[in-house]
């Protein structure tokens, strides 16, 4: 694949449209455009986690799975920018569901529901998380209204369920627990 990007300030958005990857122009908030700015910001927060700099954190095989997570993400950014292509493959699904049998195996079951935090890694891994999910919402979104294949779906639900379980392993690898909701009401202000 060669160099793709010659210029980057085109001036081109100027009016509110961007180009898809098939020369189509569409508004910036086109529910395709908004479905690709969530996984782009998605992958950014994952390179945010990966400065965590605490290797018993996050160890080489952490770090391999998330980087080979950012390389599926730009796949699935591509796939949503030409409409009708396919590059997310169900091999990429299917790996995040060992990585997330793996890591679930290694932890305590969970009886409560357990709040964002604990180390900085584990509430940067929920930060994820929940990005996950509003860029799965999006390609929901957009699979009303244009025809989109099955695996980004699948992908940014199972990674979503992915960054749960890590947030839990880097909590549990730090030496702590999990933040656990108080379900207990609080008294009312009088």
């Amino acid at each position: 694949m060669g160099n793709r990007l010659t210029q980057i300030a085109t001036r081109t958005g100027d009016s509110g449209t961007t180009g898809l990857g098939d020369g189509t122009r569409v508004d910036k908030t086109h529910d395709r455009i908004c479905a690709m700015g969530d996984v782009d910001e998605l992958n950014s927060q994952i390179g945010v986690l990966l400065t965590e700099e605490f290797p018993e954190l996050i160890n080489q095989a952490m770090r391999s799975l998330l980087n080979q997570v950012q390389h599926d993400l730009f796949d699935l950014g591509g796939e949503l920018c030409i409409p009708g292509y396919t590059l997310l493959k169900e091999e990429q699904v299917f790996y995040l569901d060992e990585q997330l049998a793996l890591y679930n195996a290694q932890l305590p079951k969970l009886a409560e529901f357990i709040l964002p935090g604990g180390t900085k890694a584990a509430a940067q891994a929920h930060i994820c998380r929940t990005v996950c999910r509003r860029a799965e919402r999006s390609i929901v979104q957009l699979g009303h209204s244009d025809s989109i294949n099955d695996s980004p779906r699948l992908y940014t639900n199972r990674l979503s369920d992915l960054f749960f379980v890590l947030a839990r392993f880097l909590n549990l690898s730090a030496g702590g627990k999990d933040v656990l909701w108080n379900h207990h009401k609080s008294p009312k202000a009088t």
